[in-house]
Formats: C-alpha cells, structure tokens, sequence
C-alpha cells in the first residue's frame, strides 16, 4: 500500500516502509495485513470465567487472522470496574476502540448490560455484527 510510506504525521518514513515490505517478503503469514476486531462478551459476574473466555475468543479471533481488541481484558488492568465513573470511562475507550475495528464479534448466549450498550452502538453506526456461541460457532451476522 502506497499510504504506508507515511508516518502519521504524513511525512515520508520510508525506513519504516523498507522494514515491513521486507517483512512481508519472507512470507511469513504473522506480518501479513490482520484486520481489527472488536471482542465483546461478559465481564461482570463471574469474573474469573470471563476473563478465560475473554482470551479464548480474543486467541480465535487470531487464528482466523484477525488482530483482537478486548477492550475488557485491558482496562480493568488499571481501571475498577466496580467504580460507576471508571467503569464508564473504560465503556468509553472501548468505543474509542471500537471505531478503528472492522468487525464486531458478540460471544456468548448471556448479553450484558455494557455488551447491550456496544451493540446498540455499533448497530447504530453501521458496523458489521457478528454473533457466536461461548465455543465460537457463528450463528448469526448482521450488516447495516
């Protein structure tokens, strides 16, 4: 892509550049292009349990090729999600995060309170939705 010879700031970084293609030509699939996904599923409850499934769903986004954003797994590292204001605050990065992400994937047959809040959200906006059980079969996807 020709937008990667730029860095953010919109200057040409074509070290940057050189060092990716590089990359790329030794054929080693785990530098290709992995697209964003947002990971939504329970955290609340059992927490412990969450957490597991929070990371296995997040390990299955990557083996279909997918980089994860489980924004749950990464917040309530520093955030206290029993605190209204940081929960909230937490709720509102992850729909930061969101935004970059080219997918959202629901997981679980329970749908919480702040995972009804994100796919509301992400409905609202148009994003595809995509629904799974709690062992990552898919059962349903809905595109705006």
């Amino acid at each position: 892509m020709e937008n990667r010879k730029y860095n953010a700031e919109g200057y040409r970084d074509l070290t940057a550049y050189h060092a990716i293609k590089s990359l790329e030509k030794k054929s080693r699939p785990h530098f290709a292009y992995h697209p964003m996904v947002y990971i939504c599923s329970p955290y609340a409850g059992n927490v412990a349990e969450n957490v597991r499934n929070a990371q296995r769903y997040s390990r299955f986004a990557v083996d279909k090729g997918y980089l994860p954003i489980t924004p749950h797994l990464l917040f309530t590292q520093f955030l206290d999600d029993e605190l209204r204001s940081e929960r909230d605050l937490g709720m509102f990065f992850g729909l930061v995060l969101m935004s970059k992400c080219s997918e959202v994937w629901v997981f679980g047959d329970y749908i919480s309170s702040g995972m009804k809040t994100e796919i509301e959200i992400a409905q609202r906006k148009g994003y595809k939705v995509s629904f799974f059980s709690g062992d990552c079969i898919l059962f349903d996807i809905h595109s705006s």
